[in-house]
């Protein structure tokens, strides 16, 4: 296991790390120039934008976030457990597969049940002193630079709460900006202790890595410019250049039936929405819960079609961290606790509502053991 950072601006792989040193004018490693020449290429495209006003050119400031210093975030406030939970009934699993054959298990948003006991892996975080926690600070209201340049977002308030459990402050967090391609190998070389990045749980990943129960419901969309022929995830996209992140589920999806478009692969969702504003790709296939924020930052977008899959977002983590999983679990039972006082709506309203509204609470728990 490779050795635990200190700091807390750390990044890894891809866009947030070199780049970002590179773009910060810090130390330059390999593929700096290149680094270099992309946030130039993002300093013409503010210029291209400014007839859109602030809300477009709102997407270019997000994409030069990743040579920015992450910063802590306070945790969403608690909840009133006077109320009953507010959670949504166990939905069906109706997940359309990776790739033929990928996703065989029976309930893969089944988890751990929940305990505080703590075992090798909890003793490991507070020995270290600090929890690492794999991140986005590029999907807007959920891992992002909010306007006083503070890491914020859904993902992060959770993340907050976790550390808190487990070492009394929610402060104490080492956050590593990884791409969407990296998650499962940052957790399986301990790079990281979790990954709370819109993480979709699945069989497949499930052969890699652990997975809290789900916090978060969603499903794949298509995001258009608005007028475009592009109806939804259907003939339309024939011929067209549909964008994905390397690694997600949406990637795979697209791979498994293109209906005839050219797939892009970038390595972070932001990438895909620069290259829709630069015209260089037609559409872009992701959750519609990230996408509801990339419309949101650029108005001359629009979800199109509807959802065609159902999505469960999870917290990863190591496959021999039970431990660290029943401690997880039993920090989501506490947050969805509290009905429309809870911290989990607390979260919702604070970050998803003004972009994802109508949202009734998080999908209720299930357990395997």
């Amino acid at each position: 296991m490779p050795e635990r950072g200190t700091g807390e601006d750390e990044g890894f792989g891809g866009a947030g790390s070199t780049g970002a040193r590179a773009a910060a004018g810090g130390h330059e490693g390999p593929g700096a120039d290149e680094a270099v020449q992309e946030v130039r290429g993002v300093r013409r495209l503010t210029t291209r934008l400014r007839g859109w006003g602030g809300v477009g050119a709102m997407a270019v400031a997000c994409a030069l976030t990743a040579a920015a210093v992450l910063l802590p975030l306070a945790q969403a406030a608690p909840g009133s457990a006077a109320h009953p939970p507010l959670v949504r009934e166990p939905a069906r699993m109706a997940v359309a597969p990776l790739a033929p054959g990928d996703d065989t298990c029976q309930d893969p948003a089944a988890s751990l049940r929940p305990n505080g006991v703590d075992g090798a892996a909890i003793q490991r975080i507070r020995s270290a002193g600090h929890l690492v926690a794999g991140v986005d600070q590029n999907s807007f209201k959920w891992g992002y630079r909010n306007p006083a340049g503070e890491l914020d977002g859904f993902d992060i308030a959770l993340v907050k709460a976790i550390a808190k459990d487990i070492l009394g402050d929610p402060d104490k967090v080492i956050y590593r900006a990884i791409p969407t391609s990296q998650r499962i190998p940052a957790l399986k070389d301990g790079t990281v202790d979790i990954v709370v990045r819109t993480m979709t749980i699945n069989c497949k990943r499930l052969e890699d890595v652990a997975f809290s129960t789900a916090y978060f419901e969603a499903g794949q969309q298509v995001l258009a410019p608005k007028g475009s022929a592009i109806t939804g995830y259907d003939a339309s996209l024939k011929g067209r250049r549909i964008c994905t992140a390397a690694g997600s589920t949406a990637e795979a999806q697209l791979t498994a039936q293109s209906y005839g478009s050219v797939p892009v692969s970038v390595p972070n969702q932001l990438d895909c929405l620069v290259r829709l504003q630069l015209g260089e790709v037609d559409g872009i296939v992701t959750d519609n819960a990230l996408a509801a924020g990339q419309a949101a930052q650029d108005p001359s977008v629009r979800l199109v079609g509807s959802p065609f899959t159902t999505e469960f977002y999870g917290v990863a983590m190591n496959k021999d961290a039970g431990d660290l999983v029943r401690r997880v679990n039993k920090v989501l039972e506490d947050y969805r606790t509290g009905g429309d006082s809870s911290p989990w709506m607390a979260a919702y309203r604070t970050h998803l509502q003004p972009v994802l509204p109508g949202v009734s609470g998080p999908p209720a728990p299930k357990y395997r053991d």
